[in-house]
């Protein structure tokens, strides 16, 4: 194995991080959003909606990712005069915007039943407790439901996360160059796959280990409560003699 080769390689894939992250991270905004919407009309059980929301999520999770990012690159082709119309077409015509349609609806479908097991697992008298004090709609889901089940669904929802910025490889498939584009682009040129994918796998690597990192010392910061008592406690336990 050419470990200089490796290196080389690896210098020249770092080129397609900033497109690696930027897809990941306005993909998932968009997904954060429409799965925030999709869980409350699930958990709300809001009539027609629910069930439309319910199919959505079935498909989207029984489907495969690639296969999503082919229908809507190659597909959506099928309706260009529609689009034109409508003014979207200069839109889902660029690869790049297809990808993030893409990988944003797909991540929407499984975040959504993350988050909507946080809705479900905010205590009721916490609930009856605000709505005590005059809370209601959105004021109620605002600052205090939504709050709760965010920080009991943020371990799934950083894996989601993890999952979202190993999916952008996907995109490559439709010409874009981010990671995955570049070094089938140098296997292309090298004839040495190994190599290529030993230094693009250290890449995703090390971004998904500083993601690990970043949701753990945020579950930190949102939990103290789970933390005061092992204080207290140690605190209150004799010194020894």
């Amino acid at each position: 194995m050419d470990f200089a080769f490796i290196g080389q390689t690896f210098l020249q894939l770092l080129g397609g991080i900033p497109l690696t992250l930027k897809l990941a991270a306005v993909a998932f905004l968009i997904a954060s959003v429409l799965a925030v919407l999709i869980a409350i009309i699930r958990t709300r059980k809001i009539p027609v909606l629910d069930q439309i929301a319910g199919f959505y999520v079935f498909v989207l999770r029984g489907t495969p990712l690639l296969v999503q990012i082919f229908l809507i690159y190659y597909g959506l082709g099928q309706f260009r005069p529609t689009l034109q119309s409508l003014g979207l077409w200069q839109f889902l015509r660029d690869p790049y915007w297809c990808s993030i349609l893409a990988l944003a609806l797909n991540s929407s479908a499984y975040a959504s039943e993350i988050l909507r097991g946080g809705l479900r697992s905010v205590p009721v008298r916490e609930i009856e407790t605000a709505r005590a004090y005059g809370m209601s709609g959105l004021r109620l889901y605002r600052r205090i439901i939504l709050p709760i089940a965010i920080r009991r669904a943020l371990p799934g929802y950083g894996n989601e996360l993890i999952l979202m910025v190993k999916a952008t490889s996907l995109t490559s498939t439709i010409t874009l160059m981010e990671v995955t584009g570049i070094a089938a682009k140098l296997i292309s040129e090298s004839y040495r796959p190994v190599e290529v994918f030993i230094a693009a796998g250290v890449i995703y690597l090390a971004i998904n280990f500083i993601l690990t990192r970043v949701i753990a010392l945020l579950d930190w910061w949102l939990t103290p409560h789970l933390r005061r008592p092992r204080i207290v406690a140690a605190k209150l336990e004799p010194a020894h003699a």
